[in-house]
């Protein structure tokens, strides 16, 4: 446009066409793909594989699902009599708020040790909530048909009652 010409605006004529920068466009195009990806992760998350039924580590998966669920019933079908006689009942763990994970088994002939990571979690507080982590094992003794779990960690620790009204 030289100094002499009006701009389109003025003249009537119409602007030309604004160009896009393809940069710009290929970006944004990225985090669209990226955002719809992280989505997709997010939503198709499902519970975690369960682990064979027959190993340690399937053993004290099940069992903790069962406390953390408030399955006593369930829970105590995996524990050994010396482990049912060991209970204390007069511990209230709080289950309802707990994280266990894996970490590693040692499986030997007669025994194995699972160690687990155990997350609890605590709503109140003037800060609001909090968290503490902590390793511990599950003992497992081989039993006829599998594995029994011969002690458990205090926190994840379920005394299903004996039906003798003591009512702990």
């Amino acid at each position: 446009m030289s100094p002499d010409t009006a701009p389109p605006a003025l003249t009537g004529e119409p602007a030309p066409p604004a160009r896009r920068d393809p940069a710009l466009l290929v970006v944004l195009g990225l985090i669209a793909l990226l955002v719809l990806v992280a989505l997709v992760v997010v939503f198709t998350r499902g519970a975690p594989e369960l682990l064979d039924a027959g190993t340690p580590g399937g053993v004290v998966q099940r069992y903790a699902a069962a406390a953390v669920e408030g399955d006593e019933d369930t829970a105590a079908r995996y524990l050994t009599a010396t482990a049912l006689a060991n209970c204390d009942r007069y511990s209230e763990p709080g289950t309802e708020d707990i994280r266990v994970t894996l970490l590693d088994t040692t499986e030997r002939v007669s025994s194995a040790d699972v160690r687990v990571s155990i997350v609890t979690f605590y709503d109140a507080g003037p800060f609001g909530s909090s968290e503490s982590e902590s390793e511990d094992v599950f003992e497992l003794v081989r039993a006829d048909d599998g594995w029994l779990i011969d002690a458990v960690p205090w926190q994840l620790m379920v005394c299903p009652s004996t039906g003798s009204g003591d009512g702990l």
